[in-house]
């Protein structure tokens, strides 16, 4: 299949945030001995991105919605570049914390527009795999450059990492300049117009998938370490490679969630992929202490953490028309308080003494209510149901009144 040119770009601007988003998580002790620290205190780090990127996703969209994006994208890289490159000469741990902040401002509104130029590029029935090709650079980073760039990090300087992802910002700028088509602004707009979707019932829904079905999944990842070393038996210093497998299974997960998606349809994808969350999480709480099935799982968790980024994207779409971007741009705002809450509830057990798998049960419980709004929007909302089509375009009417 040959791949769109056009495309690249973000799929190098998503590699350089899977970089800078995840590998601080393997360099934290580094981290916190340069900057004489606490590894706790140190893990603040990645709580100020992640409210970077929660706060600045509807900021950045709500006053930039009205100008070009390709101009838009470029803005919000240049953005991204200098920030990490600043977090590479941070000289102490204040600085470093408020750098970081900066840094996650444009995360979710570089995905908001992103995933929107992505569907306007595809052809018809193709806008998902379009959306999956964008998120492929996010998937990458977590299979190849976070290992990599964790090494590097470990046997040279922690700093080394932030400059890395500086430099592929670099190249998602040359990129975005040379390929990325021109398209229009929306100019009949303003932020507060922007922000009538919420009052859609149909947005919230897919939010409520977002935040609470998938992260179930989050219960898994967090803990994936102690998991793994503690019930499957891996030695510590072979974990990098159950890394590299859950980053494959997200690289497959993610292009086949796309083609799946255009040809299904986004709603029926969307709760056989939450279904399948379910089933494995499951299956992660009673079969772990079996290496070679906890590796299998590994995989699959790894496939479907991803797989549901495009049709879940898609949907949110649909659900906002006149709001696109800034629908997007809450997207990553949910997936991010995805990640916070499986976190949380997956460490409920933890803090009782439950063994390392019980937090996946957690996951079950998530995925399990996930699914049941699903299967409502798909009654609802789902593709083809012309009535339930009309009672959409009546609550997107009721919003401009």
């Amino acid at each position: 299949m040959k791949i769109d040119k056009r495309i690249i770009p973000l799929a190098i601007g998503g590699l350089g945030i899977g970089t800078t988003e995840f590998t601080v998580m393997g360099l934290l002790p580094d981290i916190a001995k340069t900057l004489q620290i606490s590894i706790p205190q140190a893990g603040h780090l990645i709580s100020a991105y992640a409210m970077g990127v929660v706060i600045g996703a509807p900021l950045l969209i709500g006053y930039s919605v009205k100008f070009q994006p390709k101009k838009v994208l470029i803005a919000f890289m240049v953005l991204f570049t200098l920030f990490n490159g600043l977090s590479a000469i941070a000289p102490d741990y204040t600085t470093m914390l408020s750098i970081r902040f900066m840094s996650g401002l444009p995360h979710g509104a570089f995905f908001g527009v992103g995933t929107v130029v992505a569907s306007k590029m595809a052809g018809k029935g193709k806008e998902a795999f379009y959306i999956s090709m964008m998120f492929t650079g996010l998937t990458v980073a977590n299979l190849v450059m976070v290992p990599l760039v964790t090494y590097i990090g470990h046997a040279y300087h922690w700093r080394f990492y932030f400059a890395i992802v500086a430099v592929i910002g670099l190249f998602a700028l040359l990129f975005l300049k040379l390929w990325l088509p021109n398209m229009e602004g929306n100019q009949n707009t303003h932020f507060l117009e922007e922000l009538k979707f919420l009052k859609n019932k149909q947005s919230w829904m897919v939010l409520g998938i977002t935040a609470i079905g998938f992260g179930g999944l989050f219960t898994w990842l967090s803990y994936i370490t102690p998991l793994m070393t503690g019930i499957s038996g891996v030695q510590s210093d072979q974990m990098a490679y159950v890394m590299v497998l859950a980053g494959a299974g997200m690289v497959v997960g993610n292009l086949a969630g796309g083609i799946v998606s255009d040809k299904l349809g986004p709603e029926k994808t969307c709760v056989v992929l939450i279904f399948l969350m379910m089933i494995s999480l499951t299956g992660v709480f009673l079969l772990s202490e079996h290496q070679n099935i906890a590796f299998v799982l590994t995989f699959m968790c790894g496939a479907l953490s991803m797989s549901i980024a495009a049709p879940i994207n898609i949907m949110m779409m649909k659900a906002a028309p006149k709001s696109e971007m800034m629908a997007a741009a809450f997207m990553q705002a949910g997936f991010n308080i995805a990640n916070a809450m499986g976190a949380f509830l997956g460490g409920i057990p933890l803090e009782y003494g439950l063994p390392f798998n019980y937090p996946s049960l957690v996951g079950v419980g998530m995925t399990f209510i996930g699914l049941a709004i699903s299967v409502r929007y798909m009654y609802l909302y789902g593709s083809g149901n012309s009535s339930v089509e009309e009672e959409a375009v009546a609550e997107c009417v009721s919003c401009d009144k």
